[in-house]
């Protein structure tokens, strides 16, 4: 009996661990993605995809997209997603238009430059993904896929409740 109440002790201790090494181990997921593979993505454009991805999230739901509903999204000041949308402008990846709803509004679109950001920054994920999961069996890297994107959805949901 005692050799089993060691074993789940252990097994416990290992768990605890890894649970606590999840963390750390998102916050590297972002920084890591500037692995030099094919069209690799600069620093600056980094950031900006960032942006550009909230904006194309808040649109799926088809609502309209302010600097406010990005400030909201990305949970900061609206004066610092000001800064980065003025910025993702600037660099041609966003447009403002006059919103369809409320004319008093303005909108965020992505430019077909800033489409394009977003589809290379695609092809970069995917192939960092399977550059980083090169030796993994075929199964481990579509089930950290499949665990992932749970993971987001999951996540998501929280966020909406």
């Amino acid at each position: 009996m005692k050799n089993h109440e060691a074993e789940t002790a252990v097994e416990a201790a290992v768990a605890e661990e890894l649970l606590n090494a999840v963390g750390p181990a998102f916050g590297k997921l972002r920084r890591s993605s500037l692995l030099e593979v094919e069209n690799p993505i600069s620093q600056k454009d980094l950031g900006r995809t960032l942006v550009l991805n909230v904006v194309l999230e808040i649109a799926q739901d088809d609502t309209e997209v302010t600097v406010g509903a990005v400030a909201s999204h990305l949970g900061v000041d609206p004066s610092v997603a000001s800064r980065m949308v003025s910025d993702c402008i600037s660099a041609g990846y966003l447009v403002r238009a006059a919103s369809q709803r409320d004319g008093r509004r303005t909108v965020l679109h992505l430019s077909p430059e800033g489409e394009e950001l977003m589809a290379r920054f695609r092809r970069h994920q995917r192939s960092a993904y399977e550059h980083i999961t090169a030796d993994w069996s075929e199964r481990d890297r579509l089930e950290l896929a499949r665990l992932m994107v749970k993971y987001v959805a999951a996540q998501e949901a929280l966020r909406r409740a």
